[in-house]
């Protein structure tokens, strides 16, 4: 059954065309993987079918009564509640029923009760055993401990999570609702390497229709049935799984550049005699003709190439031998996070921290930059050390790639800031764009571009690969080990960071020990 057909869909920001004559469909029960680079528009397609934009041209239509599923980003979960009572709201139409189904038993004790109130009762009985509502505590359990929300606590209240802890309650609650149609942007984002498998298992189970957006290349492997990728401003449907894509596209791409090339030497050809003869009285028939045939030629576009990123940092300073200092340390909030610690950083160290989400990473990182203090024990920084800090959440402003940057530094030229922006990968129709309203991987790269001319000697990356492509990690990864400063860095994707680190910090280690000295 169709569930949402796309036919001719026009669309564009400003004068920057992203999808043009653009098709699509999606059938019942279809797992599909969306791809392409940073900022080609994968995001604002799910915005489109979502009805948060409107397109330019053709229509977009959707099976009536369909219930599209989405990873809301600032779900309010309400004042006190725990974890648990916000995946109990994933089934709230069930659980409304069996509240009123109790205050009609009550109501049927009563010797004038209305004898309506029976069937009433029995239709919501029905709906709830149709339902399996008295599985929904085991759900929640099963659900809470696949995306490790059960390491958590259950009984936590949410006020007091994380961003990457909601999005993961936000993706739980979502898996529970089981809509229609899944959209997923990112969702192994903050999941660690056993809670991905337990997702991958879930999805390919999933009776449903699922549309996910990942830079996770494995991820996308194991779930896809068929993957559309966003090219030349059109969605191109290949079969199979992401590596059967990625051979697919290949070949597709050589046909591509060889049609290509056929038809400009053809006009070539053309050109050359029409100039040589048309001028001849003899030849100049022939050449109109000639001239006829030219202009019917459909043109094609050249294939087109993806700009890919480059990034650079500079040592603004040398600072002291030791950077970062630790003695006896015990980070967190109300209680440490993990036992005490005493290590040591050195100039020119580049350091992978590692862990599972929640256990302490960021804090550790937030505590070494002084912006949270220590519960215990004590934290050093040497002279001249000028620390430059990409966190992992962010709240973008409402200005756009060029203003902010220019408020940021202002007496760089608008020109140069312009040319910076283009190096890092955001070129001029993200640079008119506001902030807020960019991709995940658009907005990363406007921020690492704010680094990069930043005055430090030390870097410290928290999850910056999370919403990058490809291309842009490997650009990272390359401007990182050929940068000659201090670099402390925490990412689930050891491919990013094995081949220029030192060492790595394992935090789970960590906890299995009463002191630990690095």
């Amino acid at each position: 059954m169709l569930l949402i057909e796309a036919k001719n869909v026009a669309f564009s920001y400003g004068d920057k065309l992203i999808y043009k004559e653009m098709n699509f469909r999606l059938l019942e029960g279809e797992h599909i993987a969306l791809v392409g680079h940073n900022g080609a528009g994968k995001s604002t397609f799910l915005k489109l079918l979502l009805g948060e934009l409107l397109p330019d041209g053709g229509n977009i239509s959707k099976r009536r009564n369909m219930k599209i599923g989405v990873i809301e980003q600032h779900l309010h979960f309400g004042n006190g509640k725990t974890i648990y009572e916000s995946l109990q709201d994933a089934f709230k139409k069930l659980f409304d029923a069996e509240r009123e189904m109790n205050a009609l038993a009550v109501k049927m004790q009563q010797p004038d009760a209305d004898s309506s109130y029976i069937d009433q009762y029995g239709q919501l009985q029905e709906l709830l055993l149709a339902s399996d509502f008295y599985t929904v505590d085991a759900r929640i359990h099963e659900m809470a401990d696949g995306l490790g929300l059960s390491a958590i606590g259950l009984d936590k209240d949410v006020n007091q999570l994380s961003g990457g802890q909601l999005t993961k309650l936000c993706l739980a609650k979502l898996l529970l609702e089981k809509p229609d149609v899944l959209l997923l942007d990112e969702p192994t984002n903050y999941l660690d390497v056993v809670h991905i498998k337990w997702l991958t298992n879930y999805l390919n189970n999933y009776s449903h229709a699922f549309i996910v957006i990942s830079h996770d290349t494995d991820f996308l492997n194991n779930i896809a049935q068929f993957v559309y990728h966003l090219e030349d401003q059109q969605l191109i449907r290949y079969v199979g799984n992401y590596q059967s894509y990625l051979k697919q596209h290949e070949a597709r791409r050589e046909q591509q550049v060889v049609a290509f090339r056929q038809q400009q030497r053809e006009i070539k050809k053309l050109e050359t005699y029409i100039q040589k003869n048309k001028v001849r009285t003899a030849t100049a028939k022939q050449a109109k003709s000639r001239e006829k045939q030219l202009d019917k030629i459909d043109r094609l576009d050249p294939p087109s190439q993806v700009k890919k990123p480059t990034f650079h940092f500079k040592v603004d300073s040398q600072p002291v031998r030791m950077i970062f200092t630790a003695e006896k340390l015990n980070v967190g909030y109300e209680r440490p996070l993990f036992p005490p610690i005493s290590v040591k950083i050195e100039r020119g160290e580049k350091i992978a921290i590692v862990g599972h989400n929640g256990i302490g990473k960021t804090t550790l990182l937030r505590t070494f930059l002084g912006e949270l203090e220590p519960l215990s024990g004590k934290v050093g920084q040497g002279d001249r050390v000028k620390p430059g800090y990409f966190s992992q959440l962010s709240a973008p402003p409402h200005l756009t790639p060029l203003e902010w940057m220019m408020d940021q530094y202002p007496e760089t030229p608008e020109k140069v800031l312009r040319q910076h922006l283009a190096q890092c990968g955001v070129y001029a129709e993200h640079m008119r764009q506001p902030m807020d309203t960019l991709s995940g991987g658009e907005e990363t790269k406007v921020r690492i571009g704010r680094l990069m001319l930043q005055k430090s000697n030390v870097l410290i990356f928290d999850e910056p690969t999370n919403h990058l492509d490809v291309s842009a990690k490997e650009a990272l990864s390359n401007a990182l080990e050929a940068y000659e400063g201090t670099v402390l860095v925490v990412s689930h994707e050891p491919a990013f960071y094995e081949k220029w680190i030192t060492r790595v910090w394992n935090i789970e280690e960590w906890s299995k020990k009463v002191n630990v000295r690095k």
